[in-house]
């Protein structure tokens, strides 16, 4: 992935979450339409993706084209893509796709770390019976074929499962965008494991915890990051003394080797 691109990418992802404690399943389902609307329109994806055009004159489009159509929240999500820079026309999608699905898994999320895991479960069960049966493959794969009836094809392989899985499955099957509809589900899988490692704590230490040890860490990060993380306490001798810990993207770390090599770079700066 280009620079720009990833850049423009990871300042939509910190922005989406000041909205996913609100948000609810029709965010992503309308993120996903306006994603089919710039798919279908070659004219459009050019002028939001224009290095020569202003933020401000993008912004209005979009308002222009979306404002009543979807939510508040919808327009202000695309219009903030639409204002960024991206290294192809296909980013500003690929983008797109990949916030709708962090609406999604954000909402299996409030079921705790079960709700993903629920959700990765029934996403998973979906490849796999698409991946024994060459009909269903077949069936799936059709272009010619109308995208509702592919949807009903896809919802019977998975009876019972949730909405969300059942929308993101749906948008794989309808609209996957040049992949298999497999392949895509795929990536919404992805997403679900990004989610669930919010709430894996790694530690990392030079010698095994106590039993108590291990409580009173899992108690301080559970109240730290206002949610019951899971443990995973791994062995690491390089570290010499203290202990590293990672939860998600943040790094936490105490370690003597960190402090040691701080202190080297202080010294020879």
């Amino acid at each position: 992935m280009a620079a720009t691109t990833s850049e423009s990418r990871d300042r939509a992802l910190t922005a989406l979450e000041a909205k996913l404690g609100g948000a609810d399943l029709s965010l992503s389902q309308e993120l996903f339409s306006v994603l089919g609307v710039l798919d279908s329109n070659a004219a459009l994806r050019r002028a939001l993706t224009d290095p020569s055009g202003t933020a401000e004159a993008k912004q209005a489009l979009v308002k222009q084209l979306f404002a009543g159509k979807v939510s508040e929240d919808a327009v202000e999500i695309t219009a903030a893509l639409a204002a960024e820079r991206w290294s192809t026309e296909r980013d500003l999608g690929d983008t797109l796709e990949e916030l709708a699905a962090t609406v999604a898994t954000a909402v299996a999320e409030r079921q705790g770390t079960q709700g993903l895991d629920d959700l990765q479960a029934q996403l998973l069960g979906f490849n796999d019976a698409v991946a024994a049966n060459h009909d269903l493959q077949w069936a799936l794969e059709d272009r010619t074929a109308p995208a509702a009836s592919k949807v009903a094809l896809a919802e019977k392989l998975v009876p019972g499962a949730s909405d969300v899985a059942r929308s993101l499955i749906a948008q794989a099957v309808s609209a996957p965008r040049g992949l298999r509809p497999t392949a895509l589900v795929e990536r919404f899988v992805q997403a679900v494991a990004k989610r669930q490692r919010r709430w894996i704590a790694t530690v990392s230490v030079t010698r095994p915890l106590t039993d108590e040890q291990k409580s009173r860490l899992e108690a301080g990060l559970n109240q730290a990051y206002g949610r019951d993380l899971r443990l995973n306490v791994v062995q690491d001798p390089s570290l010499v003394g203290g202990l590293r810990v990672e939860v998600g993207d943040d790094v936490v770390d105490a370690s003597a080797a960190t402090r040691l090599a701080e202190l080297k770079r202080r010294l020879v700066g």
